[in-house]
């Protein structure tokens, strides 16, 4: 960040850091003893697709790397062109691991600027949320839909109080950006 950007009060955006993914678990813990939310069990990758047999490749990669643990990640397309690679696990722990194997692979194989968002759901069996965490940010942000795409904003406003001492929460408001039909959400 220059001088010129110091004083216009622009600030340096926080690069990405996949490690951050491995607050959740303890997030998680707290969200559920504070609003009976429990973890669902799945979590999802967003990514846009590259073309080419070496973005393919590092696909297929990932599902094998994966499925040898013995559940391999499902492939959903959203109707933006999305893709999804979604993982189903018990423990909050290993699925965060396996968000952050499909996160790292695919920045590992240069396909970083292509990673969106990671999400892990979480619902009481009356609300959903989902805890989205927005790659080129490096931030949290809870989303929370209701019926007919509507959000559920207080308790969005009431996790990210929550949360905030434990993970990054976004700041800007603007960039909570709804992720209808997300997997797992």
């Amino acid at each position: 960040m220059g001088l010129l950007d110091a004083m216009l009060g622009r600030t340096k955006v926080p690069k990405a850091n996949l490690d951050d993914l491995f607050a959740l678990p303890p997030a998680a813990l707290t969200l559920e003893a504070a609003t009976g939310l429990r973890p669902g069990g799945t979590g999802s990758v967003c990514f846009k697709a590259a073309q080419g047999g070496a973005f393919a490749q590092t696909q297929s990669d990932i599902e094998a790397l994966l499925g040898a643990g013995g559940l391999r990640p499902e492939r959903v397309t959203d109707s933006y062109g999305f893709t999804w690679l979604v993982t189903s696990r018990d423990d909050v722990g290993e699925l965060v691991t396996e968000l952050h194997a499909i996160n790292s692979s695919l920045v590992d194989a240069q396909f970083g600027a292509a990673l969106l968002c990671s999400v892990v759901g979480f619902a009481d069996g009356a609300r959903r949320l989902g805890l989205v965490y927005l790659f080129k940010r490096g931030t949290f942000y809870p989303f929370a839909p209701l019926n007919g795409e509507k959000r559920d904003n207080a308790l969005e406003l009431e996790v990210r109080g929550l949360l905030s001492g434990e993970l990054r929460i976004e700041p800007e408001l603007d960039r909570w950006f709804p992720v209808w039909g997300a997997p797992g959400v």
